[in-house]
């Protein structure tokens, strides 16, 4: 069992209806979470979830607040929601960089995960903005300048390279369809598991002590329908990253 610190897949959306000369605005809440917690909980992992606003405020900004954790997740969330806390941004208060503790407590033996989406990586726009902080170095991935967005409306299929892995032991057979991921390029020491449409899907690596992993694609919609959060591997494979992640395998079997 592995406490895992899930941040990021929520969002707000504010929309205007129009209707003649009338207008007027509704605002809605969701998150995307659901499929991939479930599929740790049910490999025995204990998740502590914080969507985007509640980790914009109590996301660790400290090894020692990290230590709670065998393992970090993040996705969808961009660097900004964990760079600036409002103290910093309101009141000019100095505040500790929460990036660079994760990437510490990562070389001193953390677990680490980046899953793709809107607000992964480099993201829409380039807007995630990953690649221009410490955790572009802990990555087991290199990230494009700008936005590196790879939408496949059409769907596009992944395939295994790897499964002989702990991550990857026991899926077999076709992916089902994803429909969108992000170009990354596997850094020279990591390994490429799985790969979609010729780009690398999921990588894992090590930073120091630390294990990390990169998923380019997203553990929930848009990307990832439910062909794929309900494909029986869906479960399996985050299970089992989960537990590689948080270092509890078999000498030998990394």
């Amino acid at each position: 069992m592995a406490r895992i610190l899930v941040a990021g897949e929520s969002w707000q959306v504010f929309s205007t209806h129009t209707k003649g000369f009338d207008s007027f605005f509704t605002a809605d809440y969701g998150e995307g979470v659901a499929d991939f917690r479930a599929a740790l909980e049910s490999a025995g992992h204990v998740v502590e979830f914080q969507p985007n606003h509640v980790a914009a405020a109590k996301f660790p900004d400290t090894d020692t607040a990290l230590n709670e954790f065998d393992a970090v997740v993040l996705s969808d969330i961009g660097s900004n929601t964990l760079l600036i806390p409002s103290a910093t941004f309101m009141r000019a208060e100095p505040r500790p960089n929460r990036l660079v503790a994760l990437r510490n407590w990562v070389a001193n033996g953390g677990g680490l995960a980046m899953i793709g989406g809107y607000l992964s990586f480099q993201g829409i726009e380039g807007k995630a903005n990953y690649r221009a902080t410490p955790l572009a170095e802990v990555l087991p991935v290199e990230l494009e300048l700008g936005d590196d967005r790879q939408e496949a409306p059409q769907g596009a299929v992944a395939h295994l390279t790897e499964t002989g892995h702990p991550v990857t032991a026991g899926i077999s057979g076709e992916w089902p369809t994803l429909l969108g991921f992000q170009r990354l390029v596997a850094k020279q020491d990591s390994q490429v598991l799985a790969t979609i449409d010729g780009w690398p899907l999921l990588v894992v690596g090590r930073f120091g002590k630390g294990r990390v992993l990169a998923f380019a694609s997203d553990m929930g919609p848009h990307w990832a329908p439910p062909g794929f959060t309900e494909w029986p591997g869906y479960t399996r494979l985050w299970g089992q990253a989960a537990t590689w992640l948080a270092g509890d395998f078999k000498m030998g079997q990394e």
